[in-house]
């Protein structure tokens, strides 16, 4: 069985939150950033996942919410949030969204998809896409400018995978209402 109407719109809702989270982790590294061309691969990614929010903001109307609504993920994913925002230099800054939160988010999309109704929740379906793809080119831009500048690698080989794993660690990102017997529900 699909998600339901509900279920869809607050998977979307929170998708949105980290999108926007995304884009405003993004924006508040470029002017702390020495490195102009980590500014020039940051800059245009702004509007990739200011696109992707207005996307998804679009569609929780379409689902019943207001327009634009955001849904803060859970209080461990928002931990994850915490984390990659607090990254200093751009090596981390890089390793944090391009290795870890667009991949693992990639999943997560790929996750919700192949449990909602493609039919029903065709909408959804394209946009999320769409950002998929949209995120695999950011990825793909990322990688290249680490070819071009060896000086942006990782100098920590640790760090990384403690990342890595306090994002896998958070199961689900949208917070499930209570039942009315007090247990949380599957989406």
């Amino acid at each position: 069985m699909g998600l339901t109407v509900k279920q869809r719109g607050q998977h979307v809702a929170t998708f949105r939150f980290v999108e926007v989270r995304l884009m405003e982790i993004l924006a508040a590294w470029v002017p702390s950033t020495p490195e102009m061309e980590v500014k020039l691969l940051f800059g245009p990614h702004i509007w990739d996942c200011a696109q992707a929010a207005d996307a998804l903001g679009r569609r929780t109307h379409e689902l019943r919410l207001p327009l634009q609504h955001s849904l803060a993920p859970t209080a461990a994913y928002l931990d994850v949030l915490d984390a990659v925002a607090a990254a200093a230099g751009a090596p981390r800054r890089i390793a944090a969204i391009y290795d870890v939160m667009l991949p693992a988010l990639a999943g997560r999309y790929r996750r919700y998809l192949s449990r909602t109704d493609a039919l029903m929740d065709a909408p959804t379906v394209r946009i999320i896409e769409h950002i998929l793809g949209t995120e695999a080119r950011m990825i793909r831009e990322a990688n290249e400018l680490r070819t071009q500048l060896p000086a942006l690698a990782l100098d920590d080989p640790d760090w990384l995978p403690r990342l890595a794993a306090l994002e896998s660690s958070v199961a689900e990102l949208a917070d499930q209402p209570a039942a009315p017997d007090g247990t949380r529900q599957a989406a």
